[in-house]
């Protein structure tokens, strides 16, 4: 059940556009080097949910567009990993090491409607349920790049 980094997104401000990286920096309890929340200026800042790291599968991502006809183009979904491979919503609570990063699953990163307001596509929210990815704390630091493997750690 391994996996591999397909694409790497932050977001630098709430609201900016996730712009695609090759690697990133995942710190331990704070998050991505460069994100809106490792900064603590995202918009789930502040809140009791993980927000060092959220993962999403890019066999949802391209379900969502084949069943919903819904376009969502790389970093749209506002997620900052995008693995294949891998069933992300069997590791809540459970450790996963990305790359040379080691976090474990908080819970389903499932859609909002803010994600619905900025993408302008309605119908957005129904189609990720579910299917959105998961939210996780980052525990051992480490770099992250596009073509890591994603492992189940035992």
């Amino acid at each position: 059940m391994n996996g591999v980094v397909k694409g790497i997104f932050i977001a630098r401000e709430q609201g900016s556009p996730a712009e695609p990286q090759q690697t990133v920096e995942a710190v331990a309890d704070c998050g991505l080097r460069g994100d809106r929340y490792f900064d603590d200026t995202g918009t789930f800042s502040g809140r009791e949910i993980a927000t060092d790291i959220t993962l999403i599968e890019k066999e949802a991502i391209t379900a969502v567009e084949r069943e919903y006809t819904i376009s969502l183009d790389p970093g749209v979904h506002r997620r900052n990993i995008v693995v294949e491979g891998v069933a992300l919503n069997h590791f809540v609570d459970q450790p996963l090491t990305v790359g040379g990063a080691t976090m474990v699953g908080h819970e389903l990163c499932e859609p909002c409607s803010y994600l619905e307001q900025m993408l302008e596509q309605e119908g957005v929210c129904d189609a990720l349920i579910h299917r959105g990815g998961l939210r996780g704390r980052i525990v051992d630091s480490g770099s992250i790049a596009v073509g890591d493997s994603v492992t189940p750690n035992e």
